[in-house]
Order: C-alpha cells, then sequence, then structure tokens
C-alpha cells in the first residue's frame, strides 16, 4: 500500500467523524457512554466478523496484551475525557480545548524517526484551529474559573487522543485488526461507567435507534479502522492538519439534516481549514522530494 493510498484511507476516518454530532443528536435521549458502549460493541462486532472471515484470529492471539491495554486506553481514555470535561465546562470552551489534538499530532510527529517537521505543517496546523475554532465558538466564549477542571479533562483528552495517533505509528506491525479487541474493551468498560454513573434512557423512536446504528457503523465503528491505516502507513502530519475539516464537515451535515442554520463563518472556516491543509500539503510534497 502506497502512502498517498493510506492517507486517503485515513482521511475517511475523519469524513465518518463528521456525522458523531448528527448522530449524537438523532440518538438523544440515551446518556453518552451507554451510546459509547452500544456503539462501540457494534464496531467491535463488525471488526471481529471481519477478523473471523479473514482468518487474523490466530494472528490477534500474538499481539502482546500491552498493545490491548494501549489502545483500549487509547480509545476510552479518549471519549471518557471528552463527555466528563464537557460535563463540567461550557461545552464550546471545552469542546474548542479537546480539538486541539490534530495540533498536538502535528507537533509529536516531528519526533517520530524518519519524520520531517516543516514550518508548512506547523502553520498549516494554526490555520486549520482557527478555522475550527471558529465553528466551535460561533456563539462566543466564555470560560469561567469555577470550569479549570473541566478544562484541564478536555486538555488531556487531546493529549491522549494526539499520543494515541502518534504512537500507533510505532507499532506498525500492529495488525489493524487488533482495533476490533480495542471496540470491545472500550464497549465493556463503557458499560461499567454507564452502570456506575447514569441511569439507562433507550431511543423513543426508529430515528433515535437508526442514529445509534449509524454511530456504531461509522464515527465509532469503521472510523477507528481506518484511521489506524492511515496513522501507521499514511502521512500523519497531513491527517492531523485534514483532521480540522471534521467540525466543518460536521457543521455542514447538521444544515443540510436541519439541526443547524448556515452562517458567514461557516464560509470563513472552510476557507480558513482547505487553505490550512493546502499549505500542510504542500509542505508534505516538499518533505519527500
Amino acid at each position: 500500500m502506497t502512502k498517498a493510498r493510506a492517507t486517503s484511507i485515513g482521511f475517511v476516518a475523519v469524513l465518518l467523524w463528521a456525522l458523531l454530532a448528527l448522530f449524537t443528536v438523532g440518538s438523544a435521549p440515551v446518556p453518552p457512554f451507554l451510546l459509547n458502549a452500544i456503539g462501540f460493541a457494534i464496531g467491535g462486532s463488525l471488526g471481529i466478523v471481519w477478523v473471523l472471515s479473514t482468518g487474523q484470529m490466530a494472528t490477534l492471539r500474538q499481539v502482546p496484551w500491552q498493545v490491548y491495554l494501549f489502545g483500549t486506553v487509547g480509545l476510552f481514555g479518549y471519549h471518557a475525557l471528552y463527555f466528563s470535561a464537557l460535563r463540567i465546562a461550557p461545552a464550546a470552551e471545552a469542546g474548542l480545548i479537546a480539538y486541539l489534538w490534530p495540533l498536538l499530532i502535528v507537533l509529536f510527529s516531528g519526533f517520530l524517526p524518519g519524520e520531517r517537521l516543516k514550518s508548512g505543517h506547523i502553520i498549516g496546523a494554526l490555520i486549520g484551529f482557527s478555522g475550527a475554532t471558529i465553528i466551535l465558538a460561533k456563539d462566543g466564549l466564555n470560560l469561567q474559573s469555577g470550569a479549570a477542571t473541566g478544562y484541564g479533562l478536555a486538555m488531556l483528552c487531546a493529549i491522549t487522543w494526539s499520543l494515541y495517533s502518534v504512537l500507533s505509528r510505532q507499532m506498525g506491525k500492529v495488525p489493524t485488526a487488533a482495533v476490533a479487541v480495542f471496540c470491545v474493551a472500550t464497549s465493556a468498560l463503557s458499560l461499567l461507567a454507564h452502570l456506575t454513573f447514569e441511569q439507562t434512557v433507550w431511543p423513543t423512536d426508529n430515528i433515535g435507534w437508526a442514529a445509534v446504528i449509524g454511530l456504531g457503523l461509522g464515527p465509532v465503528g469503521l472510523a477507528f479502522y481506518v484511521w489506524d491505516v492511515g496513522v501507521k502507513r499514511g502521512d500523519i502530519q497531513l491527517l492531523g492538519v485534514a483532521s480540522y475539516a471534521a467540525p466543518l464537515l460536521s457543521t455542514l451535515a447538521l444544515i443540510i439534516a436541519g439541526y443547524a442554520a448556515a452562517s458567514w463563518p461557516l464560509l470563513l472556516s472552510a476557507g480558513l481549514v482547505a487553505g490550512g491543509a493546502a499549505l500542510a500539503a504542500r509542505a508534505s510534497a516538499t518533505k519527500n522530494q
């Protein structure tokens, strides 16, 4: 598989994560950890079916338990920190801090063997972050001193996912099929968290169930498998910058579905995200020459 193809496959995860907000809204009033448990159970089940159909079960038995622990901490840790941050701190502010992970991926990737971090990557990531800021903070920011714990959790959330993504590249020999085990373990931990902290509430109609199933098939299912391919074999710096397209595409999906209205900040954000990605792409092209 070529690096360009792996990068393209990795970007599919960004497209799928753009549906996360839409499906989450549609799945109300299901509480977060229960939604996580169901979604990852679906995503993990699909992975297990794929593993069995391709005869990779023996390969999974050879994967060290430390790798499974690493993957589970990455997937469950990110979502647990994210949900907790948004419960403690204002959603817009906490979400913006949490969405520092693409920038951190770009920066951390510079320490990987064989990778060259160029100024175009950093500038492109900053431009992309400014575009994401316009979308995520379109209703204004109001940092509250009493929400410091929530902001801290949001920062830990960003660090967790960026480190998971960057360190995954160091595990290039670990098969992507291992993500199925990550998903199943994350589902189990999410169910435990749900039983401990939440009340069980199921979808109230067919649209709600469709949204829950959609989450499991896409944003918390297939997305993690294709992301694994991208960060291990693709251009991780370009993927980091391109990830800022997720909040923009997420807003577009909400507008198309009738959950949000179009506005001029959306156009400005689109230009900044596209410009940042283009700058990073140019830096990647010159890096490889």
